[in-house]
This record gives structure tokens, sequence and C-alpha cells, in this order.
């Protein structure tokens, strides 16, 4: 019965390993910091700390949630076949598989390449899912489909650059395999899932309330954000301006124009809002570093950048899509109750004090990193404990999935 549920969406099958690998990733990532603070004694790792920590949150955790919302909503934008159970099925055991390798993996690095193979095969998995809905689908409209599909490949190619660095130790394959995942993969997914549905969810709730979608502008961002990734990973970071300013223009555009203050009248609409004001935010820190380094300044924007994309957008981004998805597929009113909108604003608080060591250097950086991870351990355990009973209970209303 337990299986049987779990395995009736894709949804359940990939949020569960998801909210799980939330807390393992962050238990350990605590570890290896009051480690480096001498607080306690881990073996030595056979893998870069901060290489591990990447790989772990960027391709070991996003793509669960990544996979599982767009094998529910893909095939409903399309109107067209549903994802097989052997596509998700398959995506969530490899990428779960990989996943759970990859931590012994960090001490014995005979584990690292089987786990990032294993990861690899989820995701290709995954991408001939999606392919398959892309191709039975008669909708005239597939833009959105295919921007996280394309993104998702990019994806795939960054974890290709990861294996090669593990294979070579070359410090470039793993340049490009970080800046593929963030900047090539994530940032493309975020935006474009934002794109198609913040201002339609929000339409659903707002009276009078007019739609602004204009795609010209969502092409511009996804250029960018790609030209960012090359930029980067290229040594090119005194340049990546050139991408960040357009980036944050157009976030800001998005954010103001889709009602950002008028959104705080529903909890999980607001949610959604909070979550991509985020981006602006991310995209002028990154501005403001690149011309940093061009320009000489003394300041440096450091990973602030990084983690207000990481925590802030992509984090509470998905704390609000996951949520919103839990709720309506398990046949539960779509409403953030009070523990959901508290854990919510955690995980802001969370994000905000892992900046503090980059933007205002020398107040015990260690420290606030190991606050900002037990505040997400806190914020997204409660978050687990919260909707991870939904994915394998059968839903409220007696529907099937």
């Amino acid at each position: 019965m337990f299986w049987t549920t779990l395995c009736a969406a894709p949804h359940r099958l990939l949020f569960l390993p998801g909210a799980l690998q939330g807390l393992f990733v962050i238990v350990w990532w605590l570890l290896e910091l009051e480690s480096g603070l001498g607080t306690l004694a881990l073996p030595p790792s056979a893998l870069l700390p901060g290489a591990a920590h990447a790989w772990l949150m960027l391709y070991g955790f996003f793509p669960f949630f990544v996979f599982g919302f767009a094998f529910t909503a893909v095939p409903n934008w399309l109107d067209g076949p549903k994802i097989r159970p052997s596509h998700y099925i398959g995506t969530a055991l490899l990428l779960s598989a990989g996943a759970l390798l990859f931590y012994p993996a960090i001490y014995w690095p005979a584990f690292a390449a089987p786990a990032v193979l294993l990861h690899t095969a989820g995701l290709i998995v995954g991408l001939v899912g999606m392919l398959h809905s892309l191709a039975g689908s008669t909708a005239a409209d597939k833009r959105h489909a295919w921007a996280i599909w394309l993104a998702l490949l990019t994806g795939l190619i960054g974890e290709l650059c990861f294996l090669a660095w593990l294979h070579t130790g070359t410090p470039r394959f793993l340049s490009f395999a970080l800046s593929l995942a963030v900047w090539g993969c994530l940032t493309p997914i975020f935006l474009t899932v934002c794109h198609r549905m913040v201002p339609w969810f929000t339409s659903r709730v707002l009276a009078d309330y007019v739609m602004v979608r204009p795609y010209p502008l969502l092409w511009l961002m996804l250029i960018a954000s790609l030209s960012h990734a090359v930029l980067e990973a290229s040594g090119q970071a005194a340049y990546t301006w050139l991408a960040d300013l357009p980036l944050a223009t157009a976030a800001l555009y998005f954010s103001t124009h889709w009602g950002l203050v008028r959104s705080f009248k529903v909890r999980l609409l607001a949610m959604l809002h909070i979550a991509f004001a985020w981006a602006t935010l991310a995209f002028g820190l990154a501005a403001a570093g690149s011309l940093g380094l061009l320009l000489g300044w003394p300041w440096s924007a450091g990973l602030a950048p990084l983690h207000t994309l990481g925590i802030g957008f992509f984090g509470s981004m998905l704390i609000a899509m996951a949520s919103r998805v839990s709720l309506g597929h398990s046949g539960n009113k779509l409403e953030a109750d009070g523990l959901t909108w508290l854990l919510f604003w955690l995980v802001q608080i969370a994000a905000g004090v892992r900046l503090l060591p980059d933007l205002l250097p020398g107040i015990a950086p260690y420290r606030l990193a190991s606050l900002a991870a037990a505040l997400w351990l806190v914020a997204f355990g409660g978050w687990a404990w919260r909707y991870a009973p939904l994915y394998w209970r059968p839903r409220t209303d007696g529907k099937p999935g």
C-alpha cells in the first residue's frame, strides 16, 4: 500500500526523497562547518568540502523538486501524454541512489564516479520522460516546456563536467560544472516556471488582475543567465555584469508588474512573490560584485549573490511551489497554514544570515554560516514534517493520483 500510493503520482515519489535530501545535506554541512571550527572531528575528506557541498545542493537536492514539479505540470501545460511510471520511478530511484552514494564518496573517492554516474543516469531518464510528453503534445505553445527541458539538458552537461573534474582534477571542469548548474540550469528553470505560473496563480486569486507575461523579456533573461555561466566559468567574472544588469532589471520589472504588494492578501500567493523578489537582489548583487572586480573596488560581493539565489530565490520558491503542488494534488485546500507561513519566513531569515559574512566581512563567517545552516535545518525539517506524510497517504478527496 505504501509503495503503491507513493508511486501514484510523480511528485510523490520525487518530493519525498527531495525532502529527506534537504535535511541530509545540511546535517552533513553543519558537521563539516563545526569540524572546521574545531568543535568536532570528521574524517579527512577526499573531495574538496566546498565542491561536495555545491554538488549536493545543486545536483543532489534541487533536481528532485524540479522533476517532481515538471513531471506534474508540463503534461498539463501541453495537454499531452502523462509521464510514464517507468520514467518517473526510474528518475527517482537513480537520483536517490546517486545522492546517497555521494556521501561516502566524500571520504572514499572510489565511490565518487559511480555516484555521479547513477545520478547522471537519473537526469537522462527524466529528460527522456519529458521528451516523450513534448513529442506527443499537440499544444500550440510549448515554449515554457522546451525552455525547462533545455535547461535540464544544460544541467546534464554540467554534471558531465563534474565527472570530468573527478577524473582529471582540472579546475576548469569544476568551474563549468558549478556555473552551468546555477546559471545554465537552475536559474533558467526557476525563471521559466515563475514566468508561467506566478502571474497565472495570481490571476486566479486577485480580482481585476491583468497578467503580464512578455516572452521577449523571458528570452532575454534566459540568454543573459547562460551568458553569465559561460563568462564565469571562462574566468571572466569581471564582465558578468553585462548579463547581470539586464537580469536584475527584468526581474524587477516582473516583480513590480506581477503584484508583489497585492499578493500579501493570500499567504500561499505571497510566498511566490516574496521568493521571486530575491531574484532581483541576487542579480543586483552579482552585477555589483562583477563591477567591483572590473573597477578594482575594495568591496567584494563574495558568495552573497550565490546564496541569495540558492537560499533566497531557489529555496523560498521551492517551499512555495512544492507546498502548493503538495496541497493541491493531495486533495487539500490551497491555503498556507500558520506553520507553513512561519517556516517560510524562517527560510527568509536563514538567507539573510548567510549573506552577512560576505556583505560585512570579518564578523565570524563560520559561525554565521553554521547559524544559517541550522535555521535552514529547522525550517526545512519542519516543512518536511508537515508535508512529507502527504506523499504516502491517499488523497483526501478520494481521487486518483
